[in-house]
């Protein structure tokens, strides 16, 4: 009887020291020697993640991260997405990570009054989507940030971009004000791409949309000088002051050169741009001139808006730029 009890008592410490190595196995620092971002596709399996922590060098073996995982771990469900493995992670916590943890975001942001072939541009040189996709169509995105996974595709995140400026528009157009001017949703585009083209500041909006508003209405040219530049550049900066050639070239872009909208959007837009001309500030203002500190100055009367011109220039001339 003696001799089984010391039996018990050896097997027991084997028992225990075993139960504190294999603690220590799940628990304590893994292989991983930098860290390292992991992606689980939709609809893996637990044996399937194992794989990839495996050949990812998070974990040592595959199978013995399952088979500790069965008796130490919850069975919450591993969730798809791309996660991020720190140095030196635990067979325990990669597991968290993948039952528990936010999965790695990633957004592109498309700023308001940027023209397609940026977009593209943008597209293209990201190196984590891939495919390949056409210049859109000017207009046809929605100004903002998406997000998108490692190895997703350039045209399904443009598709969504696409698709979000189709929602947006409908749903503005739907709560148009009665004294908007637009009289179709391509209009709207059209007069936006031109508001965010003139102001960069969300507090004109509004004012701009109601100055080129108010010109539409009695047949007045917008004279916007960014329907100058479009046709030369396609949207890309000219780099150079305008010609006077420019300016007198007669196509179907050129608001000096013509009465009405340009044939098509000059840039994508964002909601502010189309809500502002969807309800523009009601104004008698026909004219605006920057005045020197990031925004503009309006005025009623051509009187009025040469005294600001004026101004403007003799600020330019104290700095130096004329």
């Amino acid at each position: 009887m003696r001799n089984l009890g010391w039996l018990a008592v050896v097997i027991a410490a084997v028992f225990a020291v075993l139960s504190v190595s294999v603690l220590a196995s799940w628990r304590g620092a893994g292989p991983l020697e930098q860290p390292v971002n992991i992606t689980i596709n939709e609809g893996s399996t637990l044996t399937q993640a194992a794989q990839t922590l495996e050949q990812a060098e998070v974990i040592a073996s595959a199978d013995r991260f399952l088979l500790l995982a069965r008796f130490l771990a919850s069975d919450d469900p591993i969730r798809a997405g791309e996660y991020e493995m720190p140095a030196g992670v635990s067979q325990a916590r990669a597991l968290e990570i993948l039952q528990h943890d936010a999965a790695v975001q990633r957004f592109v942001t498309i700023p308001e009054g940027m023209p397609s072939v940026l977009v593209h541009d943008r597209l293209m040189a990201n190196e984590l989507l891939t495919g390949e996709i056409p210049v859109p169509p000017e207009g046809s995105v929605l100004a903002d940030s998406y997000s998108y996974e490692r190895g997703g595709s350039r045209a399904g995140v443009l598709a969504r971009m696409q698709e979000a400026r189709d929602a947006e528009l409908a749903r503005l157009w739907a709560q148009r004000s009665p004294h908007a001017v637009v009289r179709t949703p391509r209009e709207a585009v059209i007069l936006a791409s031109i508001v965010e083209k003139e102001t960069a500041l969300a507090s004109e909006r509004r004012m701009v949309a109601g100055v080129y508003s108010n010109r539409l209405r009695i047949g007045m040219r917008l004279q916007a000088d960014p329907t100058i530049i479009y046709p030369i550049t396609r949207g890309r900066p000219l780099g150079r002051r305008i010609r006077r050639s420019e300016i007198d070239d007669v196509n179907d872009y050129n608001t000096y050169a013509m009465a009405g909208l340009p044939k098509g959007p000059i840039a994508n837009v964002g909601r502010e741009a189309l809500a502002a001309v969807l309800d523009p500030a009601e104004t008698d203002a026909l004219y605006f001139v920057a005045d020197g500190s990031g925004g503009h100055v309006f005025a009623a009367t051509l009187e009025e808006h040469n005294r600001n011109v004026e101004r403007w220039y003799r600020l330019r001339r104290e700095r130096g730029e004329m």
